[in-house]
Formats: C-alpha cells, structure tokens, sequence
C-alpha cells in the first residue's frame, strides 16, 4: 500500500525529460551537465540513468535562458512521475477516474488535482486522457519495453482493417490500455470488447474509452487464455498485439481446449495459441489482424499449426511491417491477417505476402507490385512452411531465365579456364623428393629464411621460394606430421621437411604447385556453380519459369 502519509519528494525527471522541457536534444543535456558546475546534481536514479529534481532544472533553465514555459500537461506529467515512479498506470488510473467521476482519489495530491483540472479544462477531459495516454506510450517506448503497443503498430494495424461497420463488434484479448482497439473503427457505433490481465491497465482502458465517446466499449479483466471473459463472443474483426516470448501460457491446463483447431500449441509458441484464441471468436466471414515476432512464421515446433492454417484456408495475407516498427527493437515484426469462411468453398486458394521491411516505418504502408507476391496453397505446404514473406516475394520476382543463362554462361567459362589450369606433368626419374636432402620448416625459421604469415609460412630469402614451400607442405608426408591427434590440419607444423635443391628447379616445382593450387580453387567455384545451377534449373521447371529447349 502506498503511504500517502510520508512527504512526497519534488517531482523527478530524466535527461530525456529535460530535453523535452528546454526543447534541446538528449545530447545538448549531456553536455551542459559537463560544462556547468552549477547544473542541478542527480537526485535519485542510477548511474545510467539519472534523476533530477524538477524544481532545480527549471530554476538552472530560467537563470541560463535555456527553458521554455512549461505546459500545464507536461507539469502534471511530471507530477505524477514524482508521486508514482515505475507505477504510472496507477497514476493514469487515477486522474482518469478524477475526470470521469469528478472526484478525487485520496492518493491525488491537492497541487496535481489541480492541474488535471487544468488540463481537461483547457482541451476537455477526452484530450486530457489521451495526451496523459501518449506520454505513457511514448515514454516506455523510449525505455525499451513491450509493455505498450507501439504507435506505428497502431498505425499498421488502424490501415489494414481499412473501414468498419458501424454495427460490427471489435475484439482485442490483450487490450493493455485500449491503444489498438480504441484505434479502429469510428469512435462512435462499432461494440467493442476487450480482455486485460492486469487490472489496472484493464480500468484504464475501460476509462478511456468512456472518456474518449467510445460508446459500446467494454474492457473485463483477465487471462484470455485460462480465463476467456468473453466466452460466446463471436466478431467481426479481432486485432491483437500479444504477449510475447511468455513459456507458461497455460498449455498444461488447456490441452483439451476447443479453441486449438489447427492443433494444440507447444510451449515455446504461446503466440500460436493467442492466435487461434482470436480466431475462435471470429464471426463466420470475420477477421483477424495479429501482430507476431518474425521468428513465428518458421520456427520448427509451430510448423504444423502453420500448415493447418494454410490448408484450411484460413490465413489471407503475411504482412512483414518496415523495420522500426515495434517499440523496443529495430527487428521486423509481421502482421497475420486471417478469415474464418463463411461456408465450404470460400476459402481462400493463395495466400498475399508483402514484403514492407525495406520501407520507411513511418512512411506510406501501401506496397509496391515488387513487394507483393500471391503464393498457392500447395507452394506453402513443404517440410517448412515457412511464411516470411520476404522469401516468398524475392522467389516471385526472379527472372529466372536471365538468372539461369548468366549461371550457365559462367559456369562455361569457369570450366574451360580450369581445364587450362591443370599443369602437364611427366614421369618422374627417381624416389620421393623427401627421400633425399631435406630441411626443416624449423631450421629454417631459425635461419631467418621463413616467417609464418596468415595463415601460411613464406619465404623471406631469394633463395626459398614460396609456393615451392608450401607445395611441398601441403604433400601426403607432411600432411601426416602437420595433423593434430584430433585431426586438424596445420600447415605450419614446424615438423614438417622440405627437400633441398637450387632456386631454379624450386621454381619450376613452385610454378606446378601454384597451378594445381588455382586449379583446386577453380574446382570448388565450378562446383558451386553446378550445384546453383541445378537447383534453379530444377525450381523452374517445376514452377513454370523455365521450359525445355527446342
């Protein structure tokens, strides 16, 4: 229980904060801090992240001439950080109720009363709420956190269901503070239910739609997943931003649920399970629009699910959103779009996959003809079913038979100039050349005629020539002294002997051994070109891209 008995401390502020208030950057605060001894010290926080009194600040902003006045908004912003730190949907809770009942909670200080009064009468307490509702966004995004949908989600999300019914019904299971669900739709007509876990973002939600004239809105608090408030809800568009990356969702108590059509959800794919939650309260011919991580559309435990849901017809379109776009990383998050059929026979037969990771996250969301791709069933159904639209896109805009010609075309020369690499060699007239005089690489390198480069011994003496060293190190003999007892090779093992003989001959051995050399180089680049272009060939004759010659 809060004590509301002890004195409550001046508001405290962040770097950021302070940015905000003398309309500088992060890094202008920075560097004041160096620059002046008589900037307020830190009064509370940690090293990394600092808290200052507010009181201070402005006082050090008026005397330098570096503030501004500060908005009756962002003062009680700032108060209600100073009363309730890390509990700020508390906070929120709090003035909501203030201005929807017009009576203050105890734990409101006379002085924040005050300016939430001020604020709702300059703007109205819809503006107030949703100004109150944007900071709180705004500022856990900045801390890194998922806690909160972020506003290009929102945007994302408000895009792709497009125009709603007055009279439809809107659903979000996890609705946090209501941000996509009061998002969509017109702020009057549409009914729209929410479920919340955790109760205080639950009451928050439900206040601010009644104080934003979200009329038909109702917000139960709960687990969806263990504890569906709404259980004979059917709707006709459900959007959802889920938790993520949770391992106990439920699986244990639920395995019996009727909610898993397309199978039952492994632990690790919790996002799997929210996901059929929204589609079992899908009307006939209704929607789901869910945000995912990424990693949902290939991970291996989910890909029966992924497969079902394909088969079925269920699932319309994989939306990969631009990059940026959620609140606490810059990794791409995709947006699910499925359909329930109305009847038999209206499934649909391809799946639309739209690639936006390339585009600007707070640019336009309509794709180019490049970054779209209708993908059949069957092409979906393998052993991966993987659903990355980026994939799918690149595979649908190949060319393959320019990629095929310019494969096949280098691969000819490749061949031909490797057929010219390959040395002549003869007979030769006696025993092994390690038979005779030999040196070792150790002798050598104490002469100061070796010096081992990276990573392969050379020469450093005109009377040693290189690639004559190292052909003759890479031999079967001293391949055998050069390898550990676990089998690696080591090519500078000081074990290892080189015969002796004059720098001519050395030469004419060195220039037989750097051919072979680019000639096994050579090789592997004939090879790998071989097997790219078989598997191309292969995918487009089996996709229609390519066709035999004549």
């Amino acid at each position: 229980m809060r004590d509301t008995t002890a004195p409550q401390a001046g508001p405290l502020v962040t770097g950021s904060e302070i940015a905000r208030l003398a309309g500088v950057t992060r890094a202008a605060v920075s560097n004041w801090r160096r620059r002046y001894d008589d900037f307020p010290p830190p009064a509370g926080g940690g090293v990394n992240s600092p808290l200052f009194d507010l009181a201070e600040v402005q006082a050090w902003l008026a005397r330098q001439h570096k503030g501004q006045e500060v908005s009756v908004e962002v003062q009680l912003w700032q108060a209600l950080r100073g009363i309730y730190g890390d509990d700020m949907v508390g906070g929120l809770v709090d003035v909501a109720r203030l201005l929807a009942e017009g009576k203050a909670p105890e734990e409101l200080p006379a002085d924040v009363v005050r300016l939430a009064g001020g604020l709702a009468g300059s703007g109205g307490a819809a503006e107030a709420v949703s100004a109150l509702a944007e900071r709180f966004t705004d500022s856990v995004r900045r801390a890194g956190s998922d806690r909160v949908t972020s506003p290009r989600i929102v945007r994302a999300v408000r895009h792709f269901a497009g125009e709603v019914a007055s009279d439809a019904t809107l659903f979000d299971p996890a609705c946090g503070i209501g941000s996509l669900l009061l998002a969509v739709g017109s702020e009057q007509g549409p009914r729209r239910c929410g479920q919340e876990s955790e109760a205080r973002s639950a009451l928050f939600a439900q206040l601010r739609a009644d104080l934003t004239g979200h009329t038909g809105a109702s917000i139960v608090t709960g687990d969806s997943l263990r504890d569906d408030g709404w259980t004979d809800l059917k709707a006709d568009l459900v959007v959802c931003d889920p938790p993520v990356g949770e391992p106990d969702w439920g699986r244990e108590d639920l395995l019996l649920d009727s909610r898993w059509e397309f199978g039952i959800p492994s632990r690790a794919e919790g996002e799997l399970a929210w996901l059929q939650h929204a589609y079992a309260h899908t009307a006939p011919g209704g929607r789901v629009l869910m945000v995912l991580p990424a990693s949902v559309a290939y991970r291996k435990a989910g890909r029966r699910i992924r497969a079902e849901l394909v088969r079925r017809g269920a699932l319309t379109q994989v939306t990969a959103l631009p990059s940026g776009t959620a609140a606490s990383h810059a990794l791409p998050v995709h947006i699910w779009h499925l359909r329930r059929p109305r009847a038999l026979g209206d499934a649909v037969t391809s799946v639309r996959m739209v690639d936006l990771t390339a585009s600007d996250p707070d640019g336009s969301l309509e794709p180019f003809p490049e970054q779209v791709a209708e993908v059949s069933l069957i092409d979906l159904l393998d052993d991966v079913v993987d659903l990355t639209p980026g994939r799918h896109v690149e595979d649908s805009h190949r060319d393959y038979a320019v990629e095929y010609q310019t494969l096949r075309g280098e691969l000819t020369e490749q061949a031909r100039l490797l057929a010219e690499l390959l040395p002549a060699l003869v007979a030769g007239d006696g025993p092994s050349s390690l038979d005779g005089p030999t040196v070792s690489v150790a002798d050598l390198v104490r002469a100061g005629l070796v010096e081992y480069g990276d990573p392969e011994p050379v020469s450093v003496s005109d009377q040693l020539d290189t690639d004559y060293l190292q052909g003759f190190l890479r031999g079967e003999a001293n391949a055998r002294r050069s390898t550990s007892t676990s089998g690696t090779f080591r090519l500078d093992g000081k074990g290892a002997r080189i015969p002796q003989m004059d720098i001519t001959e050395q030469r004419r051995y060195g220039a037989a051994f750097r051919a072979l050399q680019e000639f096994e180089e050579r090789a592997r680049r004939v090879a790998e070109l071989s097997r790219d272009a078989t598997a191309l060939a292969r995918d487009g004759l089996d996709n229609g891209a390519l066709a035999p010659g004549k």
